[in-house]
C-alpha cells in the first residue's frame, strides 16, 4: 500500500466561485484509475494544541503500490488539476508513506 497525503493552503483572496471550482477540481483526482481510496476534507472542528488546523483542504489518496502512485502523478487528470488550480496554492505540503 502507498498513501499520498496532500495539504493545501489556499490564497486568501479567493472568492466563493474559485473556492468551489478548486473543490470540484480536487475531487477529479479520485477518478484516476489507480486510486484505491480517496478522502478530501477540511480541518476538523476539534481544536487541540497538537492538531494543525492551518490548512484549507486535505487530500488523502491510497494506492495498492508505489507504481500505482507513479501512474497517478503522471496522469492527465493530475496534470490538469495542477495546471488549472496551481494558481490558487499558497502552500502545498505532501506526506507519502508505504
Amino acid at each position: 500500500m502507498f498513501v499520498h497525503a496532500v495539504y493545501f493552503w489556499l490564497k486568501r483572496d479567493m472568492n466563493s466561485a474559485a473556492l468551489s471550482a478548486f473543490e470540484k477540481g480536487v475531487q477529479t483526482l479520485a477518478n484516476i484509475e489507480t486510486v484505491k481510496h480517496c478522502f478530501i476534507g477540511r480541518p476538523a472542528g476539534k481544536d487541540r494544541p497538537i492538531v494543525d488546523r492551518t490548512y484549507d483542504f486535505s487530500l488523502v489518496v491510497v494506492f495498492n503500490s508505489k507504481s500505482d502512485h507513479d501512474i497517478y502523478q503522471d496522469h492527465k487528470i493530475h496534470d490538469d488539476f495542477r495546471d488549472n488550480f496551481g494558481k490558487y496554492f499558497l502552500k502545498v505540503q505532501i506526506y507519502d508513506s508505504e
